[in-house]
């Protein structure tokens, strides 16, 4: 049975916290992968130094290598293929994410279907590892994809979990909980440990 709108993307002032945040990430997943693409671009139109920034910041991270990345404009993207399907990957389906999933829910996916979506990729280096095979930059792209598609099914929940923890918490009008003291009678009446040295701290 299909999800109502209202389910899918938050309708009251004090649920929009998790529309915001997948906008957010959807805008920096994006970003990302355009800074992938950019940066040969850059490079193509004498923009050395935004493209060496670029290159160096995803460096961290990926290794790189010319004989195992996409090229454009006679130069290489910022990662290789497989991180480039990673990349790819996790944004087209961040950004579909509300069509498939209520971006309120805080429900994770069997952990199974992570290790699922993992498997083609470690096959696919593990066989070129040991030799008994030679990936491409299609497999690599693919396999990357994969992963990074279905990790949106795991990151999201957990960034919906934060978002609606921040909001309970600045929720307006809302009374903070009370604290009760005791009457002065009922401390005056309360038992003393004095009558029981072995008691005492």
């Amino acid at each position: 049975m299909p999800l109502s709108i209202a389910e899918y993307v938050p309708q009251t002032n004090q649920s929009w916290r998790p529309l915001i945040i997948w906008l957010i990430a959807s805008a920096t997943a994006l970003l990302l992968v355009l800074m992938i693409v950019g940066a040969p671009l850059a490079a193509a139109n004498d923009h050395a130094s935004l493209a060496q920034t670029i290159y160096r910041a995803f460096g961290t991270l990926c290794h790189q290598l010319p004989d195992r990345s996409f090229f454009i404009a006679g130069h290489k993207f910022a990662v290789c293929a497989r991180c480039t399907g990673l990349y790819a990957g996790f944004t087209f389906v961040l950004i579909l994410f509300p069509l498939l999933r209520p971006l309120r829910s805080v429900t994770l996916p069997p952990p199974k279907w992570l290790f699922i979506a993992a498997a083609p990729l470690f096959v696919d280096f593990a066989l070129t590892f040991f030799g008994l095979w030679e990936n491409t930059h299609s497999t690599r792209l693919v396999t990357g994809m994969l992963l990074g598609g279905v990790t949106v099914f795991y990151v999201m929940p957990g960034l919906a979990e934060l978002s609606i923890r921040i909001m309970r918490r600045t929720i307006p009008g809302e009374a903070p909980s009370k604290v009760t003291l005791a009457s002065p009678e009922s401390i005056a009446g309360a038992p003393s440990d004095y009558s029981a040295p072995e008691r005492r701290i």
